[in-house]
């Protein structure tokens, strides 16, 4: 699916105009997409493959944007016990 969006002629020549268009594009994307993953509409696999990045370079993404993985201190107490097990 491909989306539109359309400003107004001053805006887009304070973002730059054409010359900075792919730029805009892909900023345009990630915004829609993030907001997507904060709603819960999309999951990180999801949004990796719109924006066509690599795990690790997902969670650096994701970072930048100020999206952290929720992870208590129970999943913490749980992780230890499973390399405890596995003799680590």
């Amino acid at each position: 699916m491909q989306l539109t969006l359309q400003l107004p002629d001053d805006l887009a020549a304070h973002l730059g105009g054409e010359a900075v268009h792919h730029e805009l594009e892909r900023r345009a994307l990630e915004a829609f997409a993030l907001e997507e993953l904060r709603a819960g509409r999309i999951t990180e696999p999801q949004l990796r493959k719109v924006l066509g990045l690599a795990r690790i370079q997902l969670d650096g993404f994701l970072k930048s944007h100020g999206v952290y993985q929720d992870y208590s201190l129970e999943d913490f107490e749980q992780e230890r016990l499973a390399l405890k097990e596995l003799g680590f």
